[in-house]
C-alpha cells in the first residue's frame, strides 16, 4: 500500500506538467471508467435470479450454484429476435395498424391439390377437455395462431412506405439466432477452458491445491460446511484410489489384459444394442403415432388420441431415463477409474438423450418424402399426411417441450415431496438407509440441454416456441430451488464448478451442432409445404436467398455471385488455415511458457 501511495503521489505531482488537453483527456478518462463500474454494479442488481443463486452457492457452495447459473440461457433473446422481426411484421399489417397492408403471392406455378390445407381449428360448440388436448398438443385452436409456421403466409408487407420481405427476414432471423447461440457458448466455452487448463495440474500440485486452497469460503452453512468436508475427503480418496488403479494397472499380465478388453467389449456391444433398442421404439412410436393419430378426436377417444399423439414423447422420455440407469450399472464392470466412469457415463447419456431427437427427426423426414405416386411426386413431399408438414414438425417439438416440463413437475411432486416425507417421518431402517435423493448436477444440466436443444430445432417451425421455453425455465428454477432446498440432498461426489461449466457448454455446443442438421436439411433439401408458410412460392426455403439476390442491382450481384464463387473462397480458406496455424503455433509457444512457469513454482 505504501508503494501505490507513493506511485500515486508521483503521477498526481506530474500532472500539472502536463498539456491542458491531456489534463483533460487524464479527467476524462477517469470519469468515464468511473460511470462504466457504477453502471456495471447497478447492472448486476438487475441480473435474474442474483440473490437466489447467491443464497444457494452460500449454502451448498459453488458447483450447485453453477448448475441454476446455467439455467440463464438465451431462450429470451431469441424470442426477442422471433417476435421482433417474424411475428410482428405479420400482426401489425393483418389488423392494418401504422397504415399497413400485406399481399399473399398467388401460386399460379403451383398443382392447386398441393395447395390444400385446412386446420383443424375447433368451430362451434366443442367439448372443455378439447381445448385442453389442444393447448397440450399444439392441435386445434392453437394451430391456426402465430405459435406455429403455418401461420405465417404473408409473402411481403408495406409499413407506411416501406417494403418487407418475410419470407427473406424469416430465414435471416433462423441464422441470426443460431449464429447468436454459437457464438455465446463459444465465448462462455473459452472461459470455461481457461480456467480448466489451471486445473489440468499433475498429482502433486492436485493434492497441494486441495490441502491449501481446497476450501470454498462461499460456504456459510453448518451442513454445507460438513458436506464440503466430506467432498474434499471424497476427492482425496478418489486420488489415491486412481493412484492405485494407475498401479494395478502397470502391474497387469496379459491375460489380465485380455480379460479387461474382452469384458470391456462386450459391455459394449451391450450398449450398442441398447442404443438400438431405443432408436428403433422412437422409429416405430413416431411412425405409429403419425400414422394413427387424429386431430379431430371423432373416430377415437379423447384419452387413446391423446396418447397416441403423445406417443413418440413418452418413449423418448422411458429412453432418457431407462438407457443411463443401465450404463450405471454396465460401467461397475468395466473397472475405469472413477473420473473416468463419470465422464464415460455422462457422454453416453448426452448422445443417448441428443441422438434420440435425431432419430425423431429422421422417422418424421422419411414419412414426409415418403411418395407412391405422381401427384405427391409433383409436390415433392407426402401431401396428404402433411399438407402442412412444418407446422407438424413444430407441433412434436411443442409436444416434447411440454412433456418435458411436466415430467420435471411430477418427479418433484409425487417422487422427491413423498420421499422427503418418508424419510422426515418415517423411523423404518430401510427407509432411512434408503434416504433422501441426491440433486445430481450432471443429471439436472443434461436436462436443460435436451430442452435447449428442442427449442433451437423447433424454433424455425414454430416461431414463438423460446416465449415457452423462457417461461418454461424460470418455473424450472424455483422448482429445482425448492427440491434443493428442501426434498433432496447435494450429491456425495463433487463436480468442480470451473471443469463442470466448461464439460456442459461443450455438450450444449454438440446440441446446437446437433440442431443445425435438421433445420439446415429442412431449410436447404426439402421442398418447402405450398398450402402455408412464408416459403410456398419457392421449391426450398434457400430458394429466397437467389431471388432476392436477382432483385439487387447488376453491380452488387457481380460483387455476391464472386464471393460465392471458388475464385473467392480457395484464397480465402488458404487465409484461414494461415491464421489458424499462426494462432496454435502461439498457442504451443504459450504453453511451453506455462510449463516452464509450473516448473520454477
Amino acid at each position: 500500500l505504501a508503494e501505490k501511495r507513493r506511485l500515486r503521489d508521483f503521477q498526481e505531482a506530474n500532472i500539472k506538467f502536463l498539456s491542458g488537453w491531456n489534463q483533460w483527456k487524464r479527467t476524462s478518462h477517469k470519469s468515464w471508467r468511473k460511470v462504466l463500474d457504477e453502471a456495471k454494479e447497478l447492472c448486476s442488481y438487475l441480473e435474474l435470479w442474483r440473490h437466489d443463486i447467491h443464497s444457494i452457492e452460500g449454502k451448498f457452495g459453488t458447483g450447485i450454484q453453477s448448475y441454476f447459473s446455467f439455467l440463464r440461457l438465451l431462450n429470451f433473446v431469441i424470442f426477442i429476435l422471433m417476435f421482433s422481426f417474424v411475428t410482428l411484421p405479420t400482426v401489425i399489417p393483418k389488423y392494418g395498424i401504422f397504415n399497413s397492408s400485406f399481399a399473399e403471392a398467388p401460386a399460379s406455378s403451383i398443382e392447386p391439390h398441393c395447395t390444400v390445407y385446412s386446420p383443424s381449428g375447433n368451430k362451434g360448440l366443442v367439448y372443455f377437455y378439447t381445448y385442453l388436448k389442444d393447448l397440450l398438443t399444439g392441435t386445434g385452436f392453437l394451430e391456426v395462431t402465430s405459435l406455429f409456421y403455418g401461420y405465417y403466409t404473408i409473402d411481403a408487407a408495406w409499413i407506411s412506405m416501406f417494403r418487407y420481405n418475410l419470407p427473406l427476414a424469416y430465414l435471416l432471423t433462423t441464422f441470426a439466432y443460431l449464429g447468436l447461440s454459437l457464438l455465446w457458448i463459444i465465448k462462455r466455452s473459452v472461459e470455461g477452458f481457461k480456467q480448466n487448463l489451471v486445473h489440468a495440474e499433475d498429482q502433486f500440485q492436485s493434492y497441494c491445491n486441495k490441502v491449501f486452497a481446497g476450501w470454498d469460503f462461499c460456504i456459510t452453512d453448518l451442513s454445507a460446511a460438513r458436506l464440503k468436508h466430506r467432498s474434499l475427503q471424497y476427492e482425496l480418496k478418489t486420488d489415491l484410489e486412481e493412484e492405485r488403479l494407475k498401479q494395478k494397472i502397470a502391474d497387469r499380465t496379459m491375460k489380465d489384459k485380455l480379460r479387461i478388453y474382452s469384458l470391456r467389449l462386450f459391455i459394449n456391444i451391450i450398449v450398442l444394442a441398447v442404443l438400438s433398442g431405443c432408436f428403433y421404439s422412437i422409429y416405430r412410436a413416431t411412425v405409429f403415432s403419425q400414422e394413427n393419430s387424429s386431430t379431430n378426436g371423432n373416430n377415437i377417444n379423447f384419452e387413446a388420441n391423446l396418447l397416441v399423439q403423445y406417443l413418440p414423447s413418452i418413449v423418448i422420455t422411458l429412453a432418457n431415463f431407462i438407457a443411463p440407469q443401465i450404463f450405471s450399472l454396465l460401467i461397475r464392470l468395466e473397472d475405469y477409474s472413477p473420473a473416468f466412469e463419470i465422464r464415460l457415463t455422462l457422454l453416453r447419456c448426452v448422445f443417448v438423450r441428443l441422438a434420440n431427437i435425431g432419430v425423431l427427426m429422421f422417422s418424421l423426414w422419411s414419412q414426409i418424402s415418403s411418395c407412391a405416386t405422381d401427384k405427391c411426386s409433383a409436390c415433392g413431399y407426402n401431401y396428404e399426411l402433411y399438407p402442412c408438414w412444418e407446422t407438424q414438425v413444430g407441433q412434436e417439438m411443442y409436444k416434447l417441450v411440454i412433456f418435458d416440463f411436466i415430467m420435471i413437475l411430477a418427479a418433484t411432486l409425487f417422487i422427491d415431496f413423498p420421499r422427503k416425507l418418508l424419510v422426515t417421518h418415517c423411523s423404518c431402517k430401510l427407509i432411512q438407509w434408503y434416504g433422501l435423493q441426491e440433486f445430481g448436477i450432471s443429471d439436472n444440466v443434461l436436462e436443460i440441454i435436451y430442452g435447449q436443444t428442442l427449442c433451437w430445432i423447433g424454433t424455425f417451425y414454430s416461431p414463438l416456441l423460446p416465449a415457452i421455453a423462457t417461461i418454461k425455465y424460470f418455473i424450472v428454477f424455483y422448482i429445482k430451488k425448492i427440491s434443493l432446498l428442501h426434498t433432496r440432498k447435494p450429491s456425495a461426489r463433487p463436480i468442480r464448478a470451473s471443469s463442470s461449466n466448461f464439460f456442459f457448454l461443450v455438450v450444449l455446443l454438440i446440441g446446437l451442432l446437433l440442431a443445425f442438421v435438421p433445420v439446415g436439411v429442412s431449410i436447404a433439401y426439402i421442398p418447402s409445404s405450398k398450402a402455408c408458410g412464408p416459403f410456398r412460392n419457392f421449391n426450398t426455403s434457400w430458394a429466397v436467398v437467389p431471388d432476392t439476390i436477382l432483385g439487387f442491382p447488376t453491380d452488387l450481384q457481380k460483387v455476391l455471385y464472386g464471393i460465392a464463387s471458388e475464385a473467392f473462397a480457395v484464397p480465402f480458406f488458404m487465409v484461414v488455415c494461415i491464421v489458424m496455424f499462426y494462432f496454435i503455433a502461439l498457442a504451443g509457444a504459450h504453453k511451453r511458457v506455462v510449463e516452464q512457469l509450473r516448473e520454477q513454482l
